[in-house]
């Protein structure tokens, strides 16, 4: 199995541990992941600003995964949204795609719509599998309960990402449980984290974080569960932002799902890189349980 990864903007510069993290499951799990320096930005920061500059920068990464001929493996779900998007406004107008067509063939790249845009939990989910992914576990979790946090992107248009049910997700929980731990239901567990309105409205968005924070404690949670950037930083750094006051109550750490699922599959912490979170990680190795 061999994919194209797809990293974006914001895991190399600020979440190294995440990309080291999914390698390191990857190689686990027999999954080739091709690093390939011509990817660019997904667009997604010109998506409101420059329609046709979203588009051209999206479609170019999707066509240099053609031009190899591998499916993009999408680590952030901001990129896999943005992705998905452009591709589906591509395929619907004709006359767009002959537009953009236009400006990749200078570069002698074509959109052809060739190759498939899979977020890194659809991927282990539907092309890993389960039943591979339960026999390569060497270690589960005894009494661990993690809140999922969904994330907007991939769930929404249902109709573009086509991820899994917006109303009723399932697959992260799913991926969550085969590790041992249980996974809770929490009341805010698909609202927004906040964290496309940081350095906007900072208060704002440092309120949204606190009260998903609120809600999955509430709900019994040890950790809360993350498989995008955006929103790890947005619970990690917040939450180091407010510890300060007492009021806000004992963080409530995230870890990323490579980081949870690796070390069931018996990858050291080093690798996975569960010291370089804001929030001390440390405790959850105390609910590992050899198989």
């Amino acid at each position: 199995m061999k994919f194209a990864l797809f990293q974006g903007c914001n895991i190399p510069a600020r979440v190294e541990q995440y990309a080291h993290a999914t390698q390191a499951v990857a190689t686990k799990l027999g999954i080739e992941l091709v690093e390939i320096s011509e990817f660019n930005c997904c667009g997604y920061p010109a998506r409101n600003t420059d329609y046709r500059a979203f588009v051209l920068s999206a479609a170019k990464n999707m066509a240099v995964a053609e031009s190899v001929g591998l499916d993009m493996l999408v680590m952030c779900k901001c990129c896999y949204g943005s992705l998905k998007k452009a591709a589906y406004l591509l395929n619907q107008d004709q006359a767009l795609k002959a537009e953009i067509n236009r400006f990749l063939a200078k570069e002698n790249l074509e959109y052809k719509n060739s190759i498939q845009v899979k977020h890194l939990l659809s991927a282990l989910y539907h092309d890993v599998g389960m039943e591979h992914l339960k026999s390569k576990i060497a270690k589960t979790y005894s009494g661990l309960q993690i809140a999922t946090s969904y994330g907007c992107h991939a769930l929404r248009p249902s109709n573009v990402t086509d991820f899994d049910d917006p109303v009723s997700p399932r697959i992260f929980d799913e991926l969550v449980e085969i590790t041992g731990a249980f996974s809770v239901q929490w009341a805010r567990k698909l609202d927004c984290c906040g964290a496309p309105l940081t350095g906007i409205n900072d208060r704002l968005a440092m309120d949204m974080a606190q009260k998903k924070i609120t809600s999955a404690r509430e709900a019994g949670a040890h950790f809360i569960c993350t498989a995008c950037p955006y929103t790890h930083l947005q619970f990690d750094v917040v939450q180091a932002r407010l510890a300060s006051n007492p009021e806000n109550g004992q963080p409530l750490a995230p870890i990323l799902y490579p980081q949870l699922l690796g070390l069931c599959l018996g990858i050291d912490e080093k690798t996975l890189g569960i010291k370089e979170n804001e929030i001390d990680l440390s405790g959850i190795a105390s609910f590992l349980m050899a198989e």
